[in-house]
C-alpha cells in the first residue's frame, strides 16, 4: 500500500438510538472508493474511537474492508494509551484484513520522548502491520519535536507513513521533507485547515476527514502539477467550509455527511455534543454560498 494521496478520515456512523450503523459506513466506503482516493482510515478521532467496545471495533473494521473490496486501502486507528493495548490492536486490525494502522503517541504524566521512541519502536515490531505515526498534540497532549519524528523514520523500518498535524504544520512538513533520512510520505491533517501551505511546503497529500474529498484530490492533483495557482483557487473556494468543519467535536462534519446522503443521521455518541440549530443554520449557509444550487448528495466538480 502506498501512502501518498487522499485517505479521507470517516465519522463513524450511529443510528438515533447510538448503536452501528454499518450499512451507513458500507455507503460512505464505497462512495469513497468510487471517487478514485487512495484510501480510507477508521477509528480515527473523527471515528469516536474512544467511545467504542472492543466488538464495534470489529464488526466497523470488517464492514469496512468488505465495502472497500480490495479497491483501496483501509487504514485502522489503533491508538490506546498502553503500548501493550496498542499492539493488540494493530493485531486486531490485520486480523480483519487492514492495510496499516494509525498509531498516536499515549501521555505521559512527565514528557519523555525515549518513552515515545520506545512506544512506536515496540508497537512496530509487534503490530504485524505498516504504521502511520500521527503527531497530533491537540488530542495526545504529546509534542513530538521534529528531531524525535526524524528518528523514528531512520531507525523504525515499519513507519510508513507520518500524519503531521502538530503547528506551525507548513514548517514541520518542510522541516521532515528535508531532514529524512529514508523519505516516507507526510500527509496533512487537522481538516485541511492549512491544506495549501502544506502542500506548498512538501506534503504528499490529505489524511483528514473533510467532508469533500474530491476538493482534497484536486487539490493534491494541481500541487503534484505544479500548479500553485490552482491549488490556491480550490483552497480559497472551498475555505469556508474547511473553517466551518474545524469547530471543536465532529457533529458539523457528520451532519455535512448526513447532508451529502452518507449517513442515515448525525447521531454522535454521548457525551459528545449533537449539533446546535442555530450552527446547523449556518452550515446550511456556507454550504448554499460556497455550492450554490449543487447537489451535494453526488460527487461534486471542485
Amino acid at each position: 500500500m502506498k501512502f501518498s494521496g487522499v485517505f479521507p478520515i470517516l465519522a463513524t456512523p450511529f443510528h438515533d438510538d447510538g448503536s452501528l450503523d454499518l450499512e451507513s459506513l458500507d455507503r460512505l466506503v464505497r462512495f469513497n472508493a468510487d471517487l478514485g482516493v487512495d484510501g480510507v482510515t477508521v477509528l480515527g478521532v473523527l471515528g469516536e474511537s474512544n467511545r467504542m467496545l472492543d466488538r464495534e471495533r470489529e464488526a466497523l473494521i470488517a464492514c469496512a474492508v468488505k465495502a472497500a473490496g480490495g479497491r483501496i486501502g483501509v487504514i485502522v486507528g489503533a491508538s490506546h494509551p498502553g503500548t501493550d493495548a496498542t499492539i493488540g490492536l494493530c493485531r486486531m486490525a490485520r486480523e480483519l484484513g487492514a492495510d496499516a494502522a494509525m498509531v498516536a503517541p499515549a501521555a505521559e504524566a512527565v514528557p519523555n520522548d525515549v518513552r515515545v521512541f520506545d512506544h512506536f519502536a515496540r508497537v512496530a515490531a509487534d503490530a504485524g502491520l505498516p504504521i502511520v505515526a500521527q503527531d497530533h498534540p491537540a488530542s495526545t497532549q504529546v509534542h513530538m519535536p521534529v528531531p524525535l519524528l526524524l528518528r523514528l523514520v531512520a531507525e523504525v523500518p515499519k513507519i510508513a507513513g507520518i500524519k503531521e498535524e502538530g503547528l506551525p504544520t507548513p514548517l514541520r512538513v518542510a522541516a521532515l521533507k528535508e531532514g529524512m533520512a529514508r523519505p516516507i510520505p507526510v500527509l496533512t491533517g487537522l481538516g485541511a485547515l492549512y491544506g495549501y501551505f502544506d502542500l506548498m511546503a512538501g506534503s504528499d497529500g490529505f489524511n483528514t476527514g473533510f467532508a469533500f474529498p474530491e476538493v482534497l484530490m484536486a487539490m493534491r492533483r494541481a500541487a503534484v502539477a505544479g500548479d500553485a495557482g490552482e491549488c490556491f483557487r480550490l483552497y480559497a473556494r472551498y475555505l469556508p467550509l474547511l473553517v466551518f468543519e474545524q469547530q471543536p467535536g465532529v457533529a458539523v462534519r457528520k451532519e455535512l455527511l448526513r447532508m451529502r446522503g452518507l449517513l442515515g443521521c448525525a447521531q454522535v455518541r454521548h457525551p459528545g455534543a449533537a449539533l446546535a440549530a442555530g450552527a446547523a443554520k449556518q452550515l446550511r449557509d456556507v454550504v448554499e454560498r460556497v455550492l450554490p444550487g449543487v447537489d451535494i448528495t453526488r460527487p461534486i466538480v471542485p
